[in-house]
């Protein structure tokens, strides 16, 4: 259990009777429920894993060479045998068959046809032959959709497939990709049927690895010889996160990957030395940008010379030489294991880049003991073929070439496999087994596997995170991303890691990276990457002003949301949805919901809209056409509302990020670190969203260790945190942890967020009232003025004790909160305007009438208690500024531009004096744009 680290409780600042009340009722708590505070010294559960491929017999129904079972009550598996010989094993896929038996019931006509009827289908059956196999004349399954009758046969096209995932995104310019994508696990038709006809088999179904090193480790075979159909049949209509969570329980679930891989990743191929790569993690911290994981490209290994020869000798595999590799570079890296512990005092966590299909070469260190054990005289200095799907030669693999790199400070594998299709089995491609052998390997350690690898195929969704490979560095790959990466949800595959900034040539504009990174800071994984190009940067403290200040802030947004999309993630694991999902998983009777391409859902509480287009040359701003579907939502950056469904059509500057949120929503959040585990989740940031009189909202937080497999066998933590708004009171209740896991906090502290509204009158936290401060971490309440938040910080306190907050405020006020809307936005839109007309100083400057608006929200965090005055100034102010605005952006005379080139003591006709014009009218347009932004908006016609 975690200690409270000697620090002096905030609660002295309390009143004593306040005191007295928080530490009787904690210590009541703890003493009736000592079990919040303490993870068991043993699992709590056996771990997942055992699965029972026999299906029940009484879900089964056999018709003479065909036999049926019902799966679900809309999931029905299909199979048919010359033999009569059906297949029990769990198939690469489908491991689990013994589900709770669902209510169905079967009607035979006499011997010659048989119909089954579930809740949701009716299937029929009726072979002419008594024996023949499955057909479009005798076999068809129908179900209601929408009210109609839909019937599939067999070879009836699926014209409605949403789709899945495809292998690679090597070589791709946008949607033009090399490799097809597949179809997904749900339709528009409301039926898919996915064919396990020939894919190969398990020997055995025990995947929990309970035993360790000791455990059986199932094994590819082949199906028994001899025609034979194995389909299954989805008929989930729309109910698509109903069809995915099937899936799931009968191929088992997604799993929760460790907490750091959602922090930020680092990778580069280039030939880096250690000092290089020291230089490189300090430049991280001394930059304040975090970071977490550090991916070491091929380079780390012997490759003979540069990979971009012309002409590369090949190995005994006939591969490029040295393009596979085990053995470390000593002359970039003179000692690895003590370079490896320097990352790791840095809190990172390191990955190496491997191509394993040249097998292994004489020169490697483990040639010797490999050929050894697989039966190579090394005196021959013969190469060890790359056999991976030979249980041996895996065994081998792993226990030989990959784990003494882990003894040595490597965390988890990038197998980076480009070569080829298919293994010595058949029906087993190489990227689909690596992916299994790498990350059950990690099981049997006692590790939470991570792997980073391209998709296999269906089943991958088992073996994560994906490495989507070589796109190309344009905005056609940026926009084709957020459609890739959401529609790999319909297969399961939920954490695609893209190459941010593109991969070749390398080179990016830094709007372009830019942009990309505030995608990648609201996708499963953010990770930076490029080929080997001297000028190609992903450093973001390389860019100029204001992007790198824009990147950094955007890798402490996705610092700051880890608590949100952890919870996210593990309910990814519980019910099989991934968190970056396509919309129509929630409106799937919405047409927008589908050709919607560049939205999606992050998590069950935000829609993001990422900006894949650049912003207008004159005006700075991204236009942008954003589906909004049914509900209340708010614009997070802006502070603007708007009631779906409808499509509004919004402008986007460079720092801005197109998120939505429903009324009343709540998104846990995380202070500042340099890394996810850097420090305790404290204070424990909680966003309220405004909501809606007399509604409520509720947001349960997860926590478990973050590292260990301990969180399927329930060694986890939740937190109700829920709001209610009845008429001026809103009131939030943080509740007490419910559950434990090793290293658990006993207390935190809190800091409850309220965008987007008025000041308080009174705040109160378990009855007793907080003041008002000034300063940040001090306890009570303050306001930030440009966003309108109240931010109330409560002292630490025991994660036993539950809190209620109570915010009340002015009744008049609170009845004009309409007022509000879009505020934050305008006062980005001002603070632009002003820096614009700054740049072009000494030609202009702000005007102060510009100055006086822009200030309005700096003015309400020091005296909120005057926030309706100054909302009434503001409306006052704002057209004399857009006029004072207007008369010093006029066009500059002739005796302005001389008065110009006299001060800077140039000719008029100077480069110089013509590039200040030129930037002066750049910053004027930019300048307008802004304010015409702000006259526009929906919040300044409302009055």
């Amino acid at each position: 259990m975690q200690k409270n680290d000697g620090r002096s409780s905030h609660l002295a600042s309390f009143s004593p009777i306040w005191r007295i009340w928080v530490v009787l009722f904690a210590t009541l708590v703890l003493l009736a429920s000592p079990h919040l505070l303490f993870a068991t010294s043993s699992n709590a559960a056996a771990l997942p894993g055992l699965y029972e491929p026999v299906a029940d017999p009484k879900a089964v129904v056999v018709w003479g060479n065909a036999r049926f079972t019902v799966l679900t009550p809309q999931l029905i598996r299909m199979e048919w045998a010359a033999d009569g010989t059906f297949e029990d094993h769990a198939s690469l896929v489908f491991l689990n068959r013994r589900l709770p038996v669902p209510k169905f019931r079967v009607s035979k006509e006499g011997t010659t046809a048989l119909t089954i009827t579930t809740d949701a289908l009716e299937l029929h059956y009726q072979p002419a032959g008594g024996h023949e196999q499955f057909t479009a004349e005798n076999l068809h399954v129908s179900l209601t959709l929408n009210g109609n009758k839909i019937v599939w046969h067999p070879e009836l096209p699926d014209t409605g497939n949403l789709q899945g995932t495809t292998r690679t995104l090597d070589g791709a310019l946008g949607g033009k990709i090399e490799e097809p994508i597949g179809p997904g696990l749900i339709s528009r038709d409301g039926w898919a049927v996915v064919d396990d006809s020939t894919r190969p088999l398990f020997d055995a179904s025990d995947f929990s690895f309970a035993k360790g090193d000791a455990s059986v480790w199932p094994w590819v075979m082949q199906r028994p010889a001899g025609e034979r159909q194995d389909w299954y049949f989805f008929g989930y209509g729309h109910d698509y996160k109903q069809a995915l969570s099937d899936f799931t329980r009968v191929a088992g679930r997604i799993p929760l990957p460790p907490r750091f891989a959602f922090g930020t990743w680092w990778s580069r191929y280039w030939a880096y030395s250690d000092q290089e790569l020291d230089d490189l993690v300090r430049g991280f911290r001394n930059n304040n940008v975090p970071l977490d994981v550090f991916v070491i490209d091929m380079d780390w290994h012997l490759t003979f010379g540069p990979s971009i020869a012309r002409e590369h000798p090949q190995d005994q595999s006939g591969h490029s030489k040295g393009w596979s590799g085990y053995t470390w570079n000593k002359l970039l890296f003179p000692d690895p294991t003590d370079f490896l512990a320097r990352l790791k005092a840095q809190g990172l966590k390191a990955t190496l880049n491997v191509h394993p299909a040249s097998g292994v070469q004489p020169w490697e260190e483990a040639y010797p003991a490999m050929a050894k054990v697989m039966g190579i005289d090394p005196k021959t200095e013969t190469y060890v073929p790359f056999d991976i799907t030979d249980k041996k030669y895996a065994t081998n693999y792993m226990n030989l070439l990959h784990h003494p790199l882990e003894k040595q400070g490597i965390d988890f594998w990038w197998i980076d496999w480009q070569q080829e299709k298919n293994t010595k089995t058949p029906g087993v491609n190489p990227t689909w087994w690596l992916n299994y052998v790498h990350f059950t390997d990690q099981e049997k350690e006692g590790k939470r596997p991570l792997l980073f690898h391209r998709w296999g195929g269906l089943g991958n969704h088992r073996y994560q995170i994906g490495f989507s490979g070589d796109t190309i560095s344009v905005w056609e790959s940026l926009a084709f991303q957020p459609w890739f990466t959401a529609t790999a949800a319909n297969v399961g595959y939920a954490y695609w890691s893209h190459d941010i900034g593109g991969h070749m040539p390398g080179i990016v504009e830094p709007e372009l990276y830019t942009r990309w990174l505030q995608f990648g800071a609201f996708s499963p994984i953010l990770r930076t990457h490029t080929t080997k190009n001297a000028d190609a940067e992903r450093r973001i403290w390389a860019y100029p002003e204001p992007f790198s200040d824009i990147m950094r802030d955007t890798y402490h947004l996705r610092y700051a949301l880890l608590p949100y999309i952890y919870t996210e993630a593990r309910r990814t694991y519980d019910t099989g949805a991934a968190f970056f999902r396509p919309l129509y998983y929630d409106w799937p009777e919405s047409a927008e919901a589908y050709s919607t391409k560049d939205e999606y859902l992050f998590g069950n509480n935000m829609l993001v809209a990422p900006v894949v287009t650049p912003v207008d040359k004159e005006t700075g701003l991204a236009a942008e056409k954003v589906w909004l579907p049914e509900g209340d939502w708010l614009e997070w950056q802006t502070g603007t509302r708007f009631h779906g469904p409808t499509t509004v059509e919004r402008s986007f500057s460079i720092r801005q990020i197109p998120v939505y949120v429903l009324a009343g929503a709540i998104v846990p959040e995380a202070p500042p670190m340099q890394y996810s585990n850097q420090k305790p989740l404290d204070p424990l940031i909680v966003n309220v969203f405004p909501l809606n009189d007399g509604d409520s909202a509720s947001y349960s937080l997860y926590e478990d260790a973050g590292d260990s497999r301990a969180y399927e066998t329930g060694e986890f933590a939740q937190t109700e945190l829920r709001s209610a708004q009845k008429g001026t009171e809103l009131t939030v209740e943080l509740g007490a942890a419910k559950g434990s896991y090793k290293g658990m906090r006993k207390s935190r502290s809190y800091e409850v967020r309220l965008p987007g509204d008025w000041p308080p009158e009174s705040v109160t936290v378990n009855g007793h009232a907080l003041p008002f401060v000034k300063q940040d971490g001090q306890p009570g309440w303050r306001f930030a003025g440009n966003s309108l938040t109240t931010s109330i910080r409560i002292p630490e306190t025991s994660v036993a004790l539950p809190l209620t907050v109570r915010v009340k405020r002015n009744e008049r006020l609170s009845a004009r909160r309409n007022e509000l809307d879009g505020f934050a936005g305008a006062m980005t839109r001002l603070r632009e305007a002003y820096d614009a007309l700054n740049q072009t100083f000494p030609i202009a400057w702000p005007p102060d009438e510009l100055v006086d608006v822009m200030q309005t929200g700096d003015r309400l965090s020091y005296f909120p208690q005057q926030a309706e005055q100054e909302l009434q100034r503001f409306h006052e102010l704002l057209p004399k500024a857009i006029a004072a605005v207007r008369e010093v952006t006029k066009p500059q005379s002739q005796e302005a531009i001389d008065a110009l080139a006299e001060r800077l003591e140039v000719d008029p006709k100077s480069e110089l004096v013509q590039s200040k014009m030129r930037d002066f009218t750049k910053q004027v347009q930019v300048s307008e744009a802004a304010l015409a932004d702000v006259a526009k908006s929906q919040w300044p016609q409302q009055h």
